[in-house]
């Protein structure tokens, strides 16, 4: 014979709600890019490159008061003529769960090279803006950001 009573329809319901509320509060941390992984989404968005260093300008603050909404530019030194333009900005970031953050695509009617957008960061971490011109050359700029106790974790 079995003595146990059956569970209630309102038993399991507050078994469901206790078990959401607990899991609600498990804090849940996505995995992170690392140096390597960010790395290949570059090579996955530009294909087999050699990145050179200049003519890329990342414009951001070396230290983020808040990681909420930072305030980033990218300018490439580009004379954005039909034989010399540049035709992408890609700009990634090794502290993401995803590392591609954004890319734009440009023609000589661009008028200039320039991206203005804003991110979140939620802790100190590395950005890259890479420039992919007219002839195929890559170019990069690569900044890291500190994010301070007052943004979102440091």
């Amino acid at each position: 014979m079995n003595s146990q009573r059956p569970m209630s329809r309102r038993g399991v319901l507050a078994a469901g709600a206790a078990s959401a509320v607990a899991l609600s509060m498990t804090p849940v941390s996505p995995a992170r890019a690392d140096a390597a992984e960010t790395e290949e989404a570059a090579r996955k968005l530009m294909g087999k490159f050699a990145a050179k260093e200049g003519r890329v300008h990342l414009k951001i603050k070396d230290t983020a008061e808040s990681g909420a909404f930072e305030p980033i530019g990218v300018v490439v030194d580009s004379p954005m003529t039909p034989a010399d333009h540049v035709k992408a900005i890609h700009v990634l970031a090794e502290g993401n769960p995803y590392p591609v953050v954004a890319s734009w695509y440009l023609t000589p009617r661009s008028g200039r090279a320039e991206v203005n957008f804003r991110m979140r960061l939620a802790k100190t971490q590395f950005l890259r803006a890479y420039a992919v011109t007219s002839d195929g050359a890559v170019w990069m700029d690569r900044q890291e950001i500190k994010v301070t106790i007052g943004g979102c974790g440091g």
